[in-house]
């Protein structure tokens, strides 16, 4: 990928483009593409300017246009053919709301096009004002990719005069994926600094790393999850269905012509296991667990939103292999759009087409309460692999719910289940598991042994959602039963209480 962008930069660069933007936060590496770039154009030199040290890489004018960037665009004005600059302007973007900046940029734009020479402003975050828009041609930076990753923490290792074996290299790279060139800097000068070398001990502060950037990022969130299928009780065609996924990301699947699959769209009601079974996924396929609240998404600046969701794409892709975890999708795309200026509607549509297009192995696992709200294009084929409704469980799903809370929080304890099993019909496994608590807290109160009548007396005093909400979930099942999903259980949906 770096490959084609130095490439496409090349391009961009030969063809007289008077003004790029680089859009990264990572300054550094932007300044090395780039010197890297005057290296393979020759007769091109790199200046760069920041508003604190001013002008730097031009001998004779050290320190021009400190504090003043107008100073540094009349000094690339006035700047002959016979020397062709690259001049890197690091903060220039910060006063391009000054009327007279903006001017200096469109005139440059006019006049830098029969000269040699290309100015780049290299920033992160930011909009442009409307009249630099036209002007400006943007190049977006990916974040490192495995062979860069590769290359800089083998040389990172033989520096320190001892050099990593292959087999610890890659996972150290593969777990460096989604992280800038300074972070994956910072872990290693960690290590360095507690064992004088890398090694496979730095696996753990790498996934800290990750959780950190993606704080930071305000978008994403790094999940750690020890959940197992075996914490799932019931759900049997959607685990078969998962493991079957799972092989799919392997290369003897590549090889058999198998593409790699998109994601999981998982409705049903409160309770039943939605966001449980997003987390049971990344652990039993060893993946990073990345959750999108679709909220995040919604910034109060104009263009904000669009931003937010291509930085969640890249460094969802960056992180890949991964399982992006989209919790209660309705939520945030269930509306028609009319209400914010359709900013969900134009955000709905990158992640759409992101979904449909994407190449990288991102599983998404998005989860709905509610589908009479999701667009109809979210459902259609193509954006997941498959739709399954999650019911209310079934007697010997209840059962095993029942035994598995139980085994969990008092183990050793074999208590007979059948008749709270029979008089919990309707009951998600939510409300199965608060049944449980609350017998415990009734046993613990008189200072006693959890009993089969807490079990009872507990479930007696719950009213379920089942009941509340009644015609919402009956009409989820008529919608499913109709062909739209595949029911998660080994039953027939329109039989909840078949064992």
């Amino acid at each position: 990928m770096t490959e084609q962008w130095a490439q496409q930069l090349d391009l961009l660069i030969r063809a007289g483009t008077p003004l790029i933007w680089i859009r990264s936060h990572e300054e550094e590496r932007v300044e090395s593409l780039l010197s890297q770039a005057a290296e393979r154009l020759p007769g091109r030199r790199l200046a760069s300017w920041d508003f604190v040290s001013g002008l730097s890489g031009v001998l004779g004018n050290e320190g021009l246009g400190a504090r003043q960037p107008m100073l540094v665009l009349q000094w690339l004005q006035d700047l002959d053919g016979n020397s062709p600059t690259l001049l890197l302007l690091k903060d220039v973007h910060r006063f391009c709301d000054d009327p007279g900046i903006a001017r200096m940029l469109r005139n440059l734009t006019s006049l830098l096009r029969g000269r040699p020479h290309t100015l780049v402003l290299g920033c992160g975050s930011w909009t442009p004002p409307p009249d630099l828009e036209e002007a400006l041609t943007l190049l977006d930076l990916p974040l490192p990719q495995e062979q860069e990753l590769m290359t800089l923490l083998g040389n990172i290792s033989k520096a320190t005069g001892s050099p990593l074996n292959s087999e610890v290299l890659e996972e150290l790279t593969h777990a460096c994926c989604g992280l800038s060139e300074s972070r994956v800097r910072h872990v290693a000068a960690k290590a360095l600094a507690q064992r004088g070398e890398l090694g496979r001990q730095d696996l753990a502060d790498v996934l800290e790393e990750k959780r950190l950037a993606l704080a930071r990022s305000e978008v994403l969130e790094f999940c750690r999850t020890d959940a197992t299928p075996a914490d799932i009780g019931g759900l049997e065609a959607l685990k078969q269905w998962l493991e079957q996924r799972h092989r799919a990301f392997s290369d003897e699947a590549r090889r058999f012509g198998l593409p790699l699959p998109r994601g999981v769209l998982l409705v049903g009601p409160q309770g039943t296991g939605k966001s449980l079974t997003a987390r049971v996924i990344a652990h039993s396929w060893s993946m990073p667990l990345l959750r999108l609240d679709v909220g995040r998404l919604f910034a109060g600046l104009v263009g904000a939103s669009e931003a937010r969701t291509r930085e969640m794409i890249q460094r969802a892709e960056a992180m890949a292999p991964c399982v992006l975890w989209i919790d209660e999708i309705d939520k945030g795309f269930g509306s028609d759009g009319r209400s914010d200026g359709g900013t969900s509607q134009r955000v709905l549509a990158t992640v759409l087409t992101w979904m449909a297009e994407k190449t990288s192995p991102v599983f998404v696992v998005a989860t709905a309460n509610g589908v009479e709200r999701l667009p109809a294009e979210l459902l259609r084929k193509g954006r997941f692999d498959e739709i399954f409704l999650l019911d209310m469980p079934a007697r010997s799903e209840r059962q095993s719910i029942m035994e598995l809370h139980i085994s969990r929080r008092r183990p050793g304890l074999l208590l007979p289940v059948e008749t709270v099993v029979d008089r919990t019909d309707g009951y998600s496994g939510a409300e199965l598991e608060q049944t449980v608590i609350e017998a415990m807290h009734l046993a613990f109160a008189e200072g006693r042994e959890l009993a089969e009548s807490d079990l009872i007396q507990a479930a007696a005093q719950l009213v379920p959602l089942s009941r509340t909400a009644k015609e919402q979930l009956e009409g989820l099942k008529q919608w499913a039963s109709s062909g739209r999903a595949r029911p998660a259980s080994l039953r027939l949906v329109t039989n909840p209480d078949r064992g």
